[in-house]
Order: C-alpha cells, then structure tokens, then sequence
C-alpha cells in the first residue's frame, strides 16, 4: 500500500519542483526582457530636434532636412499620480491651430534616439506640431520601477501629454499618435483607450506581447517556451498585468478612426505576422486601416530606407485623418 503512495508523492514532488524551476527560469527571462536604461541607456548623447544623426548602417540617409531648430524642452503629469513626464514640443511653422502628433518611443529609447527624430522632422515638415516624449522609466522622465508594462501602463503616460498639449491650445480629434515598436503599441492602446486620438501609426507593432517576449527571448538564446510564464512573473514582481489591455483588443476600440501600419518584410525583432494580425482585426472590427509592408526593410528601417515615401504616406495619412 505504501508503494503507490510514495511513486505518487515522488511524481507530485518531481512536478512541483520542474514547476519551480520553470518559473524561476521565467524570473529570470522576465528581469532579461522588462528591464530598463533610463535615458537611452547613455546613447546618443547630444542629439537634439535641430541636429542628430542616423544609425550607422543608413548611409544613404540624410538626417539634415529633418532637422528642427524650433523646440522647447517641457515637462507634464502622467495620469498615474507622482510621475512626471519630459519631453521636445515642436510647434508648428503653419499656426497654433495646427492638428498635434505626439511622437512615442520603443522599449529602451528616449526622445534622442533617431528612430523618434526623423518621423518628428517629417511631421514638422508637412506643418503638424510634434510633441517627442519620454515615456515613464525612459528618458528624462520619472523612473517608476525600472520596467517596461508593455504599454499596459504607459499610455496614462500619453494620457498626460494630451492634457498638456489641450492646456496648450489643442483640439480633440486633431492629435494623432505615432509610435515605433513598443511605441507602436502603447500608440495603439492609447487610441483604444483614449478618443481625443483621431488617428494611429504604428510602426513595427507587436499584436500579441506574450508572442513577441517568445521571439526576444529566442533572440537572446532564451527559450521562447517561458514567455507565458514571464507575464505572470510581472504580475508577482512588478504588479504589471500584460493582459490588461492587449494590442489587439485595442485596435476593436478605434472602430471608426484611422489606422496605418508599417511594417519591414525582413524585421528580425518583431515578425511581420505581428502586422497581418492589426490588419485582420483593424479590417474585422471597422477601423479605417491601411498597411505598408517595405520588402527590404528589418525593424523600425522604413523610415531610413524610404525617407521620401515614409513622409509621403505620413503626410497622405494624418491629412486624411484631420481633415
């Protein structure tokens, strides 16, 4: 008789210890792809709207047209209280009552990183004002916990620069929001979330944070197999719930505002499925959508390799959407 209860204890006692050790790997993937630098991580130290350069490998970009002379270094209220927010205002050359992009940041970026730069100078450009910011934990802003929430928390931070740039003047309905890679996606929630935002680029989005902590993890040597368990790991660690607001869920939320997707036919970070999938449910739930797949681009490279059609697509978009 006792046999069989102690195979029975030795097998509870074997999965109860493989289930141990699966969530400790999963801490340890969680603190490899949540942490954060502040501050670009100490990158591109100088750059400012009015003169920064590209990344290295784009040797046929020309940074100089896009750059800004005109901008102001502010600060604001996130929405979530205690957490103050900095950022670049560049007014518009064509008046105040000029319709307002604010300019968001990836995993890790800051307002200096080029990525954010060239859009801005693009938009500025075609005569929008561009509000850059630093996202919470990024940048010159606060630093809350040293994480990323997958834009879960951060698009209260959006929240914040929409109540500064209506205190400013701004019109509901004439801002718009443009994000790159996690930027991407706090952009889209904070459309879903947030109806002052009349339109939406996302640039290299994930549509699923779970599948794309699978494809870092595999990047990094890691196995994607513990990406679900790193999500309830933020839940136990750092209180931040993945599942709260998901990208997906989000795009239903902009049924009858506008939506453009890029995305790079070779994007190595984030697959390009992961723009397919915002189709298919922008399309599926009424969202004026369109999409723009660059066959030789890898991750947030569009704007760099095809500098004059991004701006064209940029200008053709929010036109539409403010008009």
């Amino acid at each position: 008789m006792r046999h069989p209860r102690l195979v029975a204890g030795a097998l509870l006692g074997g999965v109860a210890l493989l289930g141990a050790v699966y969530l400790g790997a999963a801490a340890v993937a969680y603190e490899s792809v949540s942490r954060v630098e502040p501050d670009c991580d100490g990158r591109y130290p100088g750059y400012t709207p009015a003169e920064w350069s590209p990344p290295r490998w784009a040797t046929d970009f020309d940074a100089a047209p896009y750059f800004v002379a005109d901008y102001e270094d502010v600060r604001f209220a996130s929405r979530d209280p205690g957490l103050e927010l900095h950022g670049w205002w560049l007014p518009s050359g064509a008046g105040p009552d000029a319709p307002v992009v604010i300019d968001i940041h990836g995993l890790g970026g800051c307002v200096r990183h080029p990525e954010v730069l060239a859009p801005a100078g693009m938009l500025h450009r075609l005569g929008y004002g561009v509000l850059l910011l630093d996202l919470r934990d990024h940048g010159a802003s606060t630093i809350e916990d040293g994480r990323m929430a997958g834009g879960t928390e951060e698009y209260r931070d959006v929240m914040g620069a929409i109540d500064w740039l209506i205190d400013r003047g701004a019109v509901p309905g004439r801002i718009g929001a443009l994000g790159a890679s996690m930027g991407a996606a706090t952009a889209i929630i904070s459309g879903g979330q947030d109806d002052r935002i009349a339109a939406v680029w996302a640039d290299s989005s994930y549509a699923d944070i779970e599948r794309r902590i699978a494809e870092e993890l595999e990047a990094r040597g890691l196995p994607g197999i513990l990406a679900p368990a790193s999500t309830l790991v933020a839940r136990l660690i750092s209180g931040d719930d993945f599942s709260s607001h998901t990208v997906l869920g989000e795009v239903a939320n902009l049924a009858g505002r506008d939506l453009f997707i890029v995305h790079g036919e070779l994007d190595q970070s984030t697959d390009v499925s992961h723009a397919h999938d915002l189709a298919e449910a922008a399309r599926a739930n009424g969202v004026e959508m369109d999409r723009w797949i660059v066959p030789d681009a890898g991750h947030v490279d569009a704007m760099f390799l095809e500098p004059e059609a991004y701006e064209q697509h940029l200008g053709v978009f929010f036109g539409s959407a403010f008009d």
